[in-house]
């Protein structure tokens, strides 16, 4: 198991969701990746991304206008 960050600060969607799901193509199954983004949907449309892929979503958090979401790499995309 490795551990990625993905930094999606800025962007708009879908550009989180699309980044997240290229960034996770490359890693290896139990790979975890952070993804750090400041969309307020991302903390939806991520998640959500991740059930329809096989993925877990360990953890999601709010930081003032930052929103972290830690997956770790299961399904078809790795």
């Amino acid at each position: 198991m490795i551990q990625h960050e993905l930094d999606a600060r800025r962007m708009l969607c879908p550009m989180p969701v699309i980044r997240t799901q290229d960034a996770i193509a490359k890693l290896n199954k139990g790979d975890i990746l952070e993804v750090i983004c400041t969309d307020p949907g991302a903390l939806n449309d991520i998640p959500a991304w991740c059930r329809i892929n096989g993925h877990h979503v360990i953890a999601t958090s709010e930081n003032d206008d930052e929103i972290t979401i830690k997956i770790e790499v299961y399904g078809l995309e790795s």
